[in-house]
């Protein structure tokens, strides 16, 4: 009897756990699509009045420093106050930076339809891989030794692309990082709900990340169809 005693008792306990960590899983959620939904309408802001002012691209150097300036600077402080207003400078900085790239491809024939059904794509792309997790509840977690090869490599390549003006290197990084960024949101929304990214600040970021870069790689695409 003893031992069926403390058998039910270690069940009871790891169910108890398995709730507890789906509880927290699920308030980190709500915390990061309440942060993230903030966050893209704040860069989308700073994005449009880069437009709206003809901004110039402020070069790789400095987009390079700031952006990896102030994610370090965000995750120092992930766990305070100041890890918010990193956030938003993070964002905001990248939403000017992109800014200059949409007033190119707005310049284009056909430019808004361009710039428009990479967002949609966008919005579609994220919003139904998320929905596929939350009610599938697969792990995805296999996929982040893949998924961070994958991105070492595309970012290198984006490098050399940039360096040495290569256009077909450019669009096959860009087709790559569309499958890539597919994979990433899986993995990170699987993260989050299970428990293995607890703080909403960082899970804000890598989801914020992979969008950006899923819009701009949509957005070369998309351009590079135009033009056929």
């Amino acid at each position: 009897m003893k031992i069926l005693d403390r058998s039910a008792l270690r069940n009871a306990q790891t169910v108890d756990y398995i709730d507890s960590s789906a509880g927290a899983g699920n308030k980190v959620l709500r915390n990061t699509y309440m942060l993230l939904s903030m966050t893209l309408l704040f860069s989308a802001l700073t994005a449009a009045a880069s437009v709206a002012f003809a901004l110039p691209g402020p070069g790789i150097i400095i987009t390079l420093v700031g952006y990896f300036g102030l994610l370090f600077l965000t995750t120092k402080f992930r766990n305070s106050g100041l890890g918010l207003l990193f956030v938003f400078a993070l964002t905001g900085f990248m939403g000017l930076t992109i800014g200059p790239v949409i007033s190119r491809y707005l310049g284009m024939p056909g430019g808004s339809t361009i710039v428009m059904g990479a967002m949609g794509l966008t919005g579609l792309i994220f919003l139904g891989l998320s929905a596929y997790v939350l009610v599938s509840k697969r792990d995805f977690s296999f996929m982040g030794g893949f998924l961070m090869i994958g991105m070492l490599v595309a970012f290198v390549a984006s490098l050399g692309a940039i360096f040495f003006q290569i256009p077909a290197l450019s669009l096959t990084i860009s087709a790559v990082m569309v499958l890539l960024m597919s994979g990433m949101i899986l993995f990170e929304t699987s993260n989050i709900i299970r428990g293995g990214e607890t703080n909403y600040i960082m899970a804000t970021v890598s989801l914020y990340i992979t969008i950006f870069n899923l819009f701009m790689s949509l957005l070369q695409l998309l351009g590079f169809i135009n033009e056929e």
